[in-house]
């Protein structure tokens, strides 16, 4: 990890009995972005049910290059599931070989993601807005 601008996401995966847990992540996420701990830039609603390559329910935050150790230790402690990964020009990359899995790994739906080159660094992600 090289560059402090480097935008970087992770999805916090969850299902019902661990949904306090994730809510309970999402906050302290959510405070450190108010409290400037680390560099989160972003911090998505939960979403109870499968949306985008993401077959079961998520949220998902985003964050500067740095945040990263700070971020995954903060996830390992939850002992939630998540996919941390870089935003390049290639979603495929990005949810494969560039990711970094939290926990057990989980069969993503990577057709609905943009084909490498398209997404240019466009704050969206996969075939449709989500």
């Amino acid at each position: 990890m090289t560059n402090d601008n480097a935008p970087w996401h992770a999805h916090i995966y969850y299902d019902a009995p661990q949904r306090d847990a994730a809510e309970l992540l999402r906050a302290d996420f959510a405070e450190m972005m108010v409290e400037d701990e680390v560099p989160v830039l972003f911090v998505g609603r939960m979403t109870d049910r499968p949306i985008g390559p993401h077959p079961i329910p998520q949220f998902e935050i985003h964050f500067a290059e740095p945040g990263a150790p700070a971020i995954v230790a903060a996830i390992e402690r939850s002992g939630l599931r998540a996919l941390v990964h870089p935003l390049t020009d290639d979603d495929v990359a990005d949810h494969t070989t560039l990711g970094h899995w939290i926990g057990e790994p989980l069969e993503l739906d990577l057709s609905v993601l943009d084909p490498p080159g398209e997404n240019k660094g466009v704050a969206r992600f996969g075939k449709g807005d989500f």
